[in-house]
């Protein structure tokens, strides 16, 4: 069938000329060389202009089309594995290019290992993309570990008890990001807190991360950025994969992958992800587990279809998670807490009394299912024009307790969208447009008291692109929808891109996100403490609360240079987040957590620049800087966001070794983390042995990875992470009495664990 394909795709090259819309651009088709003179289209590979950043990418028949200019003549054609030909064009025309297979590795294939983070030169919006050679330098558990080598995300720790690492951009956290999988939103509502803990890093393909506001295509619930996740597909991961994971801190995992193409339209993939820590650990002898006890079961089943003779292609996804975490003392009995509590029966017995009661413990157990399905059709005819409709279904189930408090939540998801692509008179004028519904159902009980709700809305959206490779890129979308809580609104986006002069890439952006905050889900911590919960709410729709809403604006400047004939970029950034309603989560009362609608003013300010550059040869430095001015006005005041060091410094440093014919290697990576000081929540009113100071001293963190390839199926890892043995001193406030008025898990602001040595190993087939 793919014969077939790439047949279609030439006669429909030659027979229809109608279809090149624009005259000054040159055009064809790239096909592997072969003695059986096969036309086989090779899609990804690269075309571009000789010193000029006007490039493109064969799709996946194999077809390209380039903007023609004067001013160049050399058109560069390369693929991996193959030898790259320059080829000389004096005027818009066809080409109908064979490239040859190469027996030796030379330098293409260096220089796809380079792009593992990618920057676009191009494109409107401030898009980088990770791919999984980017992943593989770190151990990369699942997502939430996927970003300690890339400086456009900050990881930091939740809490004192869980290990959960939560992530911030833009110096906002990650509720304020729309979190995606292939394009359909997946880490929201209930799933804020371990949503991302939920996706195995071995099934990652690649993520692609954009700051500021994205497109209106993918929702209005987005506000410093997206994050979109693409998992690997059954057609090209690997027939069989198997990775397998230990620390010195008792935690174990493997991964396995089955691939298998059933026909030559459908294949199939089946994932499963275990983890378990049964070891209790507590270095800083504080009687308090330093990670928790955990037990996940993730499986998932993936089928993909294409038929290219038609034009359609169809994934399908279900997954089930099983995810147990238990926290709190050494020498916690679940059993008998549960029994206390009388969770085993479903029903509570009323507050237990202390005396029947030995330590302090947590338990969080979570269920989920998946289900999605994506269904689209390119017409054959018009390749530029496609038809797309995606759905899921997903339900969560997370039942905890937290010492006496209780906290559940069941959340019904149900979302789709319809979304048909073409083009306004040629393909530099593209435009989006669609529909889009979702449902969310949620039961919510927080002790004894019950937040149940319903959300419904339906939207549309328009979302125009204008593409000029050489010098202008904009897009513009504005999307309307009706919610049954946040009323009806608009939420308009624009996007530009400007090439000043070779290599140089300005861009501009600026959107409105709105959103209904889930004040509990997203502030779990606040259960691990003694603090008391106050909703400060005048009538809103949401625990009486507005929803919030907020402007984001973002300007940078990304450019390329050559130095010592080697390759490198710039970039610098800064993005300001201003609310126009927000709903402020103020710990600066350390015996309560207050939750009300903003009265006054709350802006982040973020500035970055960054340097990458290939210093010699496979060895890539990146470095960057990062400061934030994230200020809000509380109850006492405005006052800098807590737990926020406005400076951050980054560097990675990777290098490899040549290849080996076996693909046998050595890899090395090394990452340095420093934060400045942070400000502390107000513990003024605590007795003097529980009170913090104003400031948290800054620190640094370091890991490492060195990875060893035996050859194109088997890798061994070892790496150590916080390898300065940093930890934060008492991060349990009132340890010694966690039932007491002065107990509390949430004020981290550095990690609890010292240093820790991991290994493991990758099989492929």
């Amino acid at each position: 069938m793919k014969r077939i394909k790439n047949y279609i795709a030439i006669a429909l090259w030659v027979l229809c000329p109608a279809l090149s819309l624009s005259q000054e651009r040159v055009e064809g088709m790239v096909m592997e060389a072969n003695d059986e003179n096969k036309h086989i289209g090779l899609s990804g590979a690269n075309v571009y202009w000789l010193n000029s950043q006007i490039g493109t990418v064969t799709n996946d028949t194999g077809l390209f089309s380039i903007p023609y200019s004067k001013e160049y003549n050399k058109l560069v054609i390369s693929y991996v594995g193959f030898e790259s030909d320059t080829l000389t064009v004096d005027e818009p025309r066809k080409i109908h290019h064979f490239l040859k297979p190469s027996n030796v590795l030379d330098e293409v294939v260096i220089e796809q290992k380079k792009d593992a983070v990618q920057k676009a030169y191009f494109s409107a919006q401030n898009v980088i993309t990770v791919n999984s050679a980017e992943l593989l330098k770190a151990a990369c558990c699942n997502l939430s570990e996927s970003f300690e080598t890339n400086p456009a995300i900050d990881v930091n720790f939740s809490d004192a008890l869980t290990g959960t690492k939560q992530i911030q951009m833009l110096g906002l956290t990650s509720p304020y990001l729309l979190i995606a999988q292939e394009n359909i939103p997946m880490v929201r509502g209930a799933s804020q807190a371990y949503g991302l803990t939920f996706t195995p890093g071995t099934w990652v393909e690649s993520i692609q991360i954009t700051k500021g506001a994205g497109s209106v295509v993918n929702g209005y619930e987005s506000i410093s950025g997206q994050i979109n996740t693409e998992l690997v597909k059954p057609l090209t991961d690997k027939l069989l994969f198997v990775n397998g994971y230990a620390n010195q801190n008792g935690r174990l995992e493997l991964n396995t992958h089955f691939n298998r193409q059933l026909t030559d339209k459908w294949s199939t993939g089946f994932y499963i992800h275990g983890n378990r820590r049964d070891v209790e650990e507590d270095r800083n002898n504080d009687g308090f587990l330093d990670a928790p006890l955990a037990n996940q079961i993730n499986v998932m089943n993936r089928w993909q279809y294409q038929n290219p003779s038609t034009g359609w292609v169809s994934f399908i996804n279900l997954r089930f998670l099983n995810d147990e975490k238990q926290v709190g003392q050494t020498g916690f009995d679940a059993d008998r807490w549960r029994q206390i509590l009388g969770i085993d029966n479903a029903t509570v017995t009323g507050v237990p009394v202390l005396g029947e009661v030995e330590a302090w413990g947590s338990e969080i157990n979570t269920r989920r299912f998946d289900s999605s399905v994506k269904l689209g059709y390119v017409f054959p005819a018009l390749p530029f024009q496609s038809i797309g409709f995606q759905a899921s279904y997903s339900l969560h189930k997370q039942d905890s307790y937290y010492g006496f408090r209780r906290y559940d939540i069941d959340h019904e998801s149900l979302y789709s969208n319809l979304i048909f692509n073409s083009i306004l008179g040629d393909t530099q004028n593209k435009f989006k447009t669609g529909i889009a519904l979702a449902y969310d159902g949620y039961e919510e009980r927080v002790d004894t008291q019950n937040f149940g709700r319903t959300d419904r809305s339906v939207g549309a959206f328009f979302e125009y692109s204008y593409e000029d490779l050489e010098k202008l890129s904009f897009t513009a979308g504005l999307r309307i929808d009706t919610h049954n809580r946040l009323g009806t609104f608009a939420t308009p986006r624009f996007h530009l891109r400007y090439t000043p002069w070779e290599k140089g890439s300005l861009r501009f952006s600026f959107g409105r996100g709105k959103r209904a905050a889930n004040i509990f889900a997203e502030n779990q911590q606040l259960f691990a403490s003694s603090r008391s919960i106050q909703l400060l709410g005048e009538g809103g729709s949401v625990y009486g609360l507005e929803p919030e809403v907020a402007w984001n604006y973002g300007v940078g400047f990304l450019q390329g240079f050559t130095l010592f004939d080697r390759p490198g970029n710039v970039t610098v950034d800064f993005y300001r987040t201003d609310f126009r309603n927000q709903v402020v989560v103020d710990w600066e009362n350390p015996r309560a957590v207050f939750f009300f609608n903003l009265d006054g003013k709350s802006f982040a300010n973020s500035f970055q620049i960054e340097l990458n550059h290939e210093v010699l040869k496979n060895l890539e430095l990146r470095t960057a800087y990062k400061y934030y001015d994230v200020q809000t006005d509380y109850r006492s005041g405005r006052l800098q966001k807590p737990l926020q060091p406005p400076h951050r410094f980054f560097v990675n440093v990777g290098y490899e070794t040549e290849p080996k014919e076996n693909g046998s290697q050595w890899r090395f990576d090394y990452t340095l983390h420093t934060l400045g000081e942070q400000r502390l929540p107000n513990t003024d009113v605590n007795p003097p042995q529980f009170r913090l100071g104003d400031f948290a001293d800054g620190y640094s963190l370091m890991n490492a990875q060195m990875t060893k390839v035996f050859s194109k199926r088997f890798e061994f890892y070892v790496g150590g992470e916080n390898l300065t043995n940093f930890r934060q001193p008492n991060p349990v406030k009132g340890a010694e009495d966690p039932f007491g008025a002065n107990f509390d898990t949430s004020i981290v602001y550095a990690p609890i664990m010292g240093r820790m040595f991991y290994g493991g190993f990758r099989y492929k087939l």
